[in-house]
């Protein structure tokens, strides 16, 4: 365990930092406390991916196995997902990024076949927990269209682009000789090339024949043994898919025009039946309308009532708009299934896995482009299963995410018990039928929720646990607004044109249960958690206006003390005065020029609101409109139940406001947070020249404005004590109503910092020496104009800690830390008791800067002195609608503050990480005493601090992919990994860490990426995984019945390998196809003998097949020995009777 002396790093420091922490430096006789123990080391760490979450982005092809209960589903990226029972889900992925146009489980083998756009093939095994690939097959000349695998059997038939078909033994993915080619298929039937092959099966009935379809209409019925075709059935329209009638004496075939041909195996001469399903039948008789293509066919018979056949498209071209459709038809009913996108594919789902078996289905699985839907074909309706899967992440995009990890253990439940109430009603009442594999067995119990905000203003509460997702409660944040029924309504103050309402950060206290979010209109909507319903008659509102530009605009307002004495803005005031508006009609107006200002950007519902049991509105925060310019996006947002504030900050400043109360504390700009004396204070105003009072804009005095004239913007939540009276506001808000439209509109938003870094990667390094350089330019260059009027508040955290270097006793804080790297200090003077909160304001005193980084500040903490991070305060929850006694008896606060510490000694530190490098400082002397710097020549998307088992460590992800992890508090870099470039603005907009070494990120609009940098549960994973395969017994072949069994009217079976073997066959053309070892050939030999179940069941089956093959052997010898015998005897009596003849009797 590596210790680290204080002492001798606070050495090196420059003079005016020695001494100011001259009186905090530590003393020979504490040097027990000036040493850290650090209990985390680089082996504790290792980044893997462990789960993905949601529904596959792009889906291309679906398959399922009826024996073992497995779904796969495969992309056009190339990706796979399997799935199992609810939570057992498996993520692998292709080696190439190319779309999957098939896929085939080897029934109940374990194993599956994929084949892609690249025209390759691959076998994957499933007999272990993450599959592999065991080998590959490519091919060279010929593309791949369609295959076909037999049940039960190891020859792939594989249909190419020129018609031919291919074979290919399973086992050891080596091409046969057999080939067959089209123009033998078709010979002189057709002039033409029949084109790609669409369809391959066999005769359920007769191995020996196989059933080829071409896409120009022709199918032909191929006798494998012969090898030559049968029949021949031509059709004028192209084919798109075939299905065999179980009994093998039919097929159907879908076309392009909407028609179901039926035909008789041995009349090819016309279709025994031409319907379309969705056309219009002429009353003269002729051929009906021809319709849109019928993409797919399923024939299913039934035991004990009539056929099924379902179809997927051949809507008539009059249904224009209408959304896609699953038609059944269950005798002489037809249903028409309406779906909410467009169908990929779909299954009918069967209990036995034999083709020349009464099917009998009793579910059709449909893939949709944004959707899996199941629906149950045995009950009247056809109802659809309730899905257990989280496939709903995307069912509006993501905005932001935040992950939390080892939460109290009752939130979960909560959550859970008010979202249950809103599941809808209406599915069917059957278990879900996808029910293969086992759980895993990890350890891992500790309750993690995920949080996720939408575009449509909902937010998602997942629970995460033990690596499942579950959805758990969700909150609709926008039926707190009006809405615009037609974009000719849609108010002219929205400040995007899309997702007014859209989440755009959220803040959440899991022990209280607070929950705070930040919408893209600049709302804050503060909600709190009661299981009792209630109903809000006027929703509490309260508008901000916030205003910031000091080069254009000027104060009106007196000056104001010292910052390290300011009072707060309307700390004078009553709580009754600064009571918040109800309706934003109330204060909305427009300026004497046509300017809009103090206009909201959403109108609040003026009628009651019912509240359900779950999270409840609280307050209503909205910065206006001010002289014509929308307000600014929200970058920052930090919320405290114990202090029962909530603030947020953006280019324009900060605001605090008192959510108790609901009263605006605080509204200021970024730099009148400074203190006069600060080192790096920001110029008020801009260098450019000074504009001439024949303007009319300004007067002579404005000329110039001292440190001391700063001022606090307007605004409209209360009233600032620094303001004269109401005449100079009069004249200060005329003032700036005439003024031209400000410079920055909403450049403080993510989105746009991130471009912006982007747009200047050539530049980079210089740019980084320039603007993150302590000694900024003050030239009066357009660049520097636009880069000093640019800071952001781009971090908030409250806290419990020594702000000034003066202190001796914690109180509460609030650091802000900006764009250009400055972290600033606010002291909350916050009222001890819950009845003194609810009367006394909270007094707000400025302690100025506390350090200065290279680049924004993205995340910051405190830690005390043995190197422990300390959360902030928070209050136990307690519900606001219970009664008063109950609600006084379960409401309490988080201990005290931890006791003062000694003058002139060092009690906690602050770690600070920001774009490009992470300090340590400690408080309250403010000595920096680590510093790191992260990266170079990129920089720092996401940074949080957290919280190992084995200690705490900054996690840091980069712009160029490194994912790293730096120890507390000296800063040494533990982990340094590659892991993903940033190719995608969603993944910088969704990254985030947590606590005990998890992760996770958007990687699609629809698909959440988990992963952990845990050394121990790297360690651990295979014990948490789910099992996919679980060793079956594969149903027993139908019986064939007396009859077809004496006149041989059952299943003809065929020994493929006489046909395809290479003593038969030959060898394939080596310039085919190439074969590729699998990565998982040997993994998966070791994977299919892993587990103590898996072994016995393999055993038991050896030991079944050693007994049955002993049996046929035993069988053999008697009859040998009977035949022996039966043969002695006749020479015996042949011996006899020739004994006693002469030859010539003979």
């Amino acid at each position: 365990m590596k210790k680290f002396n204080i002492r001798k790093v606070l050495d090196g420091f420059t003079a005016a930092s020695s001494s100011s922490s001259s009186s905090a430096s530590l003393q020979p006789g504490n040097r027990d406390n000036d040493v850290i123990q650090e209990t985390l080391q680089s082996e504790h760490f290792q980044l893997c991916k462990t789960l993905r979450h949601g529904f596959p982005y792009q889906p291309s092809a679906m398959a399922f196995d009826p024996v073992q209960k497995i779904l796969a589903i495969g992309t056009q990226s190339g990706a796979l997902r399997l799935f199992g029972r609810a939570g057992v889900e498996c993520y692998c992925q292709h080696e190439s990024d190319s779309a999957i146009i098939q896929l085939q489980f080897l029934i109940n083998e374990g194993a599956l076949v994929s084949a892609l756009a690249d025209d390759s093939i691959h076998l994957w095994n499933l007999r272990q927990k993450i599959p592999a690939i065991l080998h590959s097959l490519k091919f060279s000349r010929e593309r791949i269209t369609f295959f076909h695998l037999p049940f039960q059997s190891k020859w792939l038939y594989i249909g190419t682009e020129r018609g031919n078909i291919h074979i290919v033994n399973v086992e050891s993915f080596t091409l046969s000789g057999y080939v067959i080619m089209w123009n033998k298929a078709i010979e002189l039937s057709s002039k033409t090339h029949p084109g790609p092959v669409v369809h391959i099966s066999d005769n359920p009935m007769d191995e020996g024949k196989l059933l080829i379809g071409y896409e120009c209409g022709f199918v032909v019925l191929w006798d494998l043994k012969s090898k030559k075709a049968d029949y021949r059935y031509n059709y004028d329209e192209a084919i798109h898919s075939v299905a065999w009638h179980h009994e093998g004496k039919q097929f159907v075939c879908s076309h392009s025009d909407g028609t179901l041909t039926t035909w008789n195996i041995r009349s090819p001469a016309k279709p025994a039946q031409i319907i379309t399903p969705h056309g219009k039948q002429p009353k003269d008789g002729k051929k009906p309308e021809p319709c849109k293509p019928i993409l797919k066919v399923e024939y299913k018979t039934a035991r004990a009532g009539d056929t099924f056949m379902i179809l997927s498209g051949g809507l008539s071209y009059d249904s224009v708009g209408h959304r896609a459709c699953l038609t059944v038809m269950h005798g002489k009913s037809t249903a028409v299934l309406e779906m909410d996108y467009p169908i990929v594919d779909f299954l009918a789902l069967c209990e036995t896995p034999y083709p020349n078996d009464y099917q009998d289905p009793y579910a059709v699985l449909v893939l949709l482009e944004k959707d899996l839907v199941l629906i149950d074909l045995e009950q009247p309706g056809y109802p659809s299963f309730e899905n257990p899967y989280p496939l709903t992440i995307h069912e509006s995009p993501v905005t932001c995410c935040e992950y939390f990890v080892d939460c109290p253990p009752d939130i979960i439940p909560a959550l859970y018990s008010v979202g249950s109430r809103q599941k809808r009603q209406g599915y069917s009442k059957k278990e879900w039928p996808i029910s293969g594999g086992n759980w895993g067995q990890g350890t891992q119990s500790y309750p993690e929720i995920i949080i996720t905000g939408h575009a449509d203003g909902s937010v998602k509460f997942w629970d995460a646990s033990a690596l499942m997702l579950q959805v758990l409660y969700k909150l609709k944040t926008a039926k707190l607004f009006e809405r615009a029924r037609s974009k000719e309504e849609k108010p002219s103050t929205d400040i995007v044109d899309e997702d007014p309402f859209a989440i755009q950060s959220l803040a959440w206290c899991p022990e209280s249960r607070v929950l705070c979010i930040a919408g893209v209109s600049a709302h804050v909507i503060v909600y709190r958690f009661s299981k009792q319903e209630l109903t809000t008659e006027e929703v509490q509102l309260l508008e901000v206006r916030m205003q910031c530009e000091l080069n254009e605009v000027d104060s009106p307002d007196v000056a104001v003390e010292q910052a390290s004495a300011v009072s707060t803005p309307g700390a004078s005031s009553s709580p009754q005065s600064n009571a918040p508006q109800t309706h934003t009609s109330t204060s909305s107006n427009n300026s004497s020029d046509g300017l809009r200002d103090n206009v909201p950007c959403l109108r609040v519902r003026n009628a009651p609101l019912k509240q359900s049991p779950g999270y409840q509105v609280e307050l209503i925060i909205q910065l206006v409109w001010v002289s014509g310019e929308p307000p600014q996006q929200i970058t920052s947002l930090a919320v405290n139940s114990a202090y029962g504030l909530v603030a947020f900050g953006n280019g324009n400043g900060l605001a605090v406001v008192d959510f108790l109360q609901k009263t605006l504390l605080l509204n200021m700009s970024t730099a009148e947070l400074y203190s006069s004396s600060d080192p790096h204070q920001k110029q008020p105003r801009s260098p450019r020249k000074a504009k001439q009072p024949s303007g009319g804009l300004c007067d002579g005095s404005d000329g110039l404005v001292g440190s001391e004239d700063r001022c606090k913007s307007p605004t409209s939540g209360s009233g600032s004590p620094s303001h004269s009276d109401d005449e100079t506001k009069q004249k200060f808000l005329e003032r700036v109503k005439s003024k031209s439209k400000l410079i920055s509109k909403s450049v403080a938003n993510d989105f746009a910092k991130m471009s912006r870094k982007f747009s200047m990667a050539a530049d980079q390094k210089q740019d980084d020496a320039r603007d993150n350089s302590f000694n900024r330019s003050r030239s009066s260059s357009v660049t520097s104009i636009d880069k000093e009027s640019r800071e952001v508040i781009s971090s908030l955290h409250f806290c419990d800690c020594l702000s000034r270097k003066s202190e001796v006793s914690t109180a509460a804080s609030l650091w802000m830390g900006t764009s250009l790297g400055t972290v600033l200090a606010i002291s909350l003077n916050v009222p001890s008791t819950p009845e003194q909160r609810l009367q006394q304001t909270v007094g707000i005193s400025f302690c100025g800067s506390l350090v200065r980084l290279k680049g924004g500040i993205l995340c910051m903490a405190v830690l005390d002195l043995t190197g422990a991070l300390q959360p902030p305060a928070y209050e136990c929850w307690y519900d606001p609608n219970a009664p008063e006694e109950e609600r006084e008896r379960t409401r309490r606060r988080r201990p005290a503050s931890p006791p003062s510490t000694q003058e002139n000694q060092d009690s906690h530190y602050a770690v600070v990480c920001s774009e490009k490098q992470a300090k340590v400082v400690s408080l309250p002397s403010q000595n920096c005493v680590f510093e790191h710097n992260i990266t170079e020549n990129s920089f720092v998307l996401r940074a949080d601090v957290v919280a190992m088992p084995a200690g705490v460590c900054i996690a840091c992800f980069c712009a160029n992919g490194h994912i790293m992890t730096l120890s507390l508090p000296s800063l040494r870099p533990l982990l340094d990994v590659n892991y993903l470039p940033l190719t995608d603005m969603r993944i910088a907009r969704t990254f985030c860490f947590s606590n005990l070494g998890q992760a996770l990120y958007l990687t699609s609009p629809t698909e959440i990426q988990r992963l952990t940098y845990s050394q121990e549960t790297c360690d651990n994973l295979q014990e948490m995984l789910g099992e996919l395969f679980t060793p079956v017994e594969t149903p027993e072949a139908p019986n064939r019945g007396f009859f077809k069994g004496l006149f041989g009217g059952g299943a003809q079976s065929l020994d493929r390998e006489d046909l395809f073997g290479e003593l038969a066959a030959g060898k394939a053309s080596r310039s085919l196809a190439q074969h590729i070892p699998g990565p998982g050939s040997m993994e998966g030999m070791k994977g299919a003998a892993s587990g103590v179940v898996g072994e016995l069941a393999r055993a038991r089956i050896a030991l079944d097949e050693r007994g049955q093959k002993l049996g046929e052997l035993e069988e053999r010898t008697a009859a040998m020995m009977a035949s022996a015998d039966s043969f002695s005897k006749h020479a015996h009596d042949v011996m006899l009777k020739y004994k006693d003849k002469k030859w010539y009797q003979l």
